[in-house]
């Protein structure tokens, strides 16, 4: 994996060129620049061709379907006219897995799924390629296994029904995968590379996950590692079970998708497995789903988006190119079929840039702005700017943090309870998972990267913050903040006040303060912000607590007010 310049992970997919071409269907480029051209429809570019040895940069970090050499020859197929339009992927029959899961798991990894991929012709070099995807998947889509990791198995070594359930450390013992001895679970955590690596996701709990068929064999310690008996896929395997557990039931269901159906594309027939939950909505659950899901999309959308007026059916016929399925609704729409496994798929928006993609962007023609506009400043922003010069001439240096952070910055370090806030279905990065509700968590991150910095520190940031708003059209409102913090021995309630008191008389406005309880702050140095009678922010003495979850030795003061409401109130 690599990064682009903005931090998204761009995946390198190593491959055999002449793999690739098996799979296509269709004899392709030998050199790097007209097999760069080609890869164009799945965003990726030629890193490196050496003899048939080829590595893939791929240009997106959320085509997760694109992480393999099956999926990139699926897209290739459909982009070259090869196999148009949905690829019908369905359960030739029920594989006779039934997995009964324990009810112990509901707090620990509740979730899981598995899948049969009878009669697969495997080589060394495949095996290797899903190992590869496998890895993949567990450290991007599954969070570093924290939210799901995969298991294959030969199936042709396991008794069903299957026991997910959990034991005790030293309960268990098995030979870990290309391990030579067996170990516990225990031992597996505190020895082998894997436990070291990934131990963290269980080591908190009495009694950790387990896999067992009904002979009592262990497949795996999920999210951990495979047994080296029936967790390991050789050339002479031929029926393969894959397996995935998590935290998040779609994201399991997804990831079981997306690498069942890479190791169907070898030739494989897909048998289903059957659930049985103790808890949950869902107690009986037949997995996996390949339906396609269906969304509507507005030529219009296409037409604002790429300045393209398409037709109906030349929209169709790029849309089969790019492997969906879809039909006329009424001259001004579609009716597209997504395939199961464009986990990617979120919005209309999504599907219109694989328009483009197929369409070609070098075919679409420039144009002027049809409209000329002078640009200047939002009203709002004066205010803003003078806020800024204003903290400024108090003393404090501006900073500038991430607008994306964690709810354990959010809440836990700040001492209060977890309220509603976005988080982001599927983040790269354990530290951004969500966006920011206020800004004194960044302001406090900052002081704790910087305590080898002298004191007294002064910082403060005006910066929008997210929160939820069903009024709004996207359910989603941005408002601007301001907040600001002090570090030194001597910091007290006081000289925030004054400071406070100087911001508002710079301002022209007059407010009210009262005091409150808030687990953030000392209990009487804290107090709510109001102008006309509506809260607006908060100030007071930082709790010790707070203190000691950012590893902060000093006493630190501040306040946070809302400028957004500030502004609507003095309308």
């Amino acid at each position: 994996m690599v990064k682009d310049a903005e931090g998204d992970l761009m995946p390198t997919i190593n491959m055999l060129l002449s793999d690739l071409e098996s799979l296509v269907g269709k004899r392709l480029p030998r050199n790097s620049d007209d097999l760069t051209e080609l890869l164009a429809f799945v965003k990726g570019e030629v890193e490196t061709l050496i003899v048939d040895e080829l590595a893939v940069e791929i240009k997106d970090g959320n085509r997760a379907d694109l992480w393999g050499v099956e999926g990139i020859a699926r897209a290739l197929r459909g982009a070259l006219g090869i196999e148009e339009g949905l690829k019908e992927y369905r359960t030739e029959a029920f594989s006779g897995v039934e997995i009964k899961v324990d009810s112990k798991l509901r707090s620990i990894r509740p979730y899981i799924g598995a899948a049969v991929v009878r009669d697969v012709h495997l080589t060394d070099d495949v095996i290797r390629g899903f190992m590869h995807l496998q890895d993949k998947l567990d450290q991007t889509y599954g969070r570093k296994r924290t939210r799901t990791s995969i298991g294959l198995y030969n199936f042709s070594l396991i008794a069903p029904p299957l026991h997910y359930t959990v034991a005790k450390p030293e309960a268990v013992s098995f030979v870990p995968l290309d391990g030579s001895r067996e170990m516990n679970l225990k031992e597996i955590l505190n020895t082998h590379p894997k436990g070291l690596e990934y131990g963290h996701i269980v080591e908190s709990f009495e009694e950790w996950p387990i896999l067992l068929d009904a002979k009592g064999k262990v497949l795996s310690f999920p999210p951990i590692i495979n047994s080296n008996d029936l967790g390991k896929i050789t050339e002479d395997t031929r029926d393969i079970l894959v397996e995935v557990t998590g935290t998040d039931h779609n994201t399991v269901l997804n990831t079981l998708i997306l690498v069942m159906l890479s190791i169907a594309d070898r030739g494989g027939e897909i048998l289903s497995s059957h659930v049985l939950y103790p808890y949950g909505a869902v107690r009986e659950e037949t997995v996996p789903s390949l339906a396609a899901s269906q969304t509507r999309l507005e030529l219009r959308l296409i037409d604002d988006i790429l300045g393209l007026s398409l037709s109906p059916e030349k929209v169709i016929n790029l849309l089969k190119k790019a492997r969906y399925d879809a039909n006329p609704i009424d001259g001004k729409s579609v009716l597209v079929e997504v395939p199961c496994y464009r986990v990617d798929i979120m919005h209309p928006v999504d599907i219109v840039e694989d328009v483009a993609i197929i369409y070609g962007y070098n075919n679409i023609e420039p144009r002027w702005p049809q409209l000329v506009t002078f640009g200047e400043l939002d009203k709002a922003e004066f205010t803003y700017d003078s806020v800024r010069e204003i903290m400024v001439g108090l003393g404090f240096q501006e900073i500038f943090s991430f607008s994306m952070t964690s709810p354990q910055n959010l809440f836990n370090k700040m001492n209060i309870k977890r309220g509603r806030i976005i988080e982001v279905a599927n983040p790269l990065s354990e530290r951004f998972t969500c966006l920011r509700s206020w800004l004194l968590p960044s302001l406090m991150e900052f002081l704790s990267n910087n305590t080898h910095v002298g004191y007294p520190q002064e910082v403060f940031e005006v910066g929008e913050c997210a929160i939820l708003d069903k009024s709004s059209r996207t359910g989603v409102s941005d408002v601007e903040k301001i907040a600001c913090v002090s570090i030194h021995s001597k910091a007290a309630f006081s000289e925030i006040k004054a400071v406070l008191n100087g911001f508002f008389l710079n301002l022209g406005v007059k407010y009210d303060l009262a005091e409150i309880k808030c687990g953030s702050f000392i209990e009487g140095r804290a107090g709510e912000v109001s102008v006309c009678g509506v809260g607006i922010g908060l100030v007071g003495e930082i709790n010790p607590v707070v203190l000691e979850q950012w590893g902060l030795e000093n006493p630190v003061v501040g306040f946070e007010v809302n400028l957004s409401k500030l502004l609507n109130l003095r309308r």
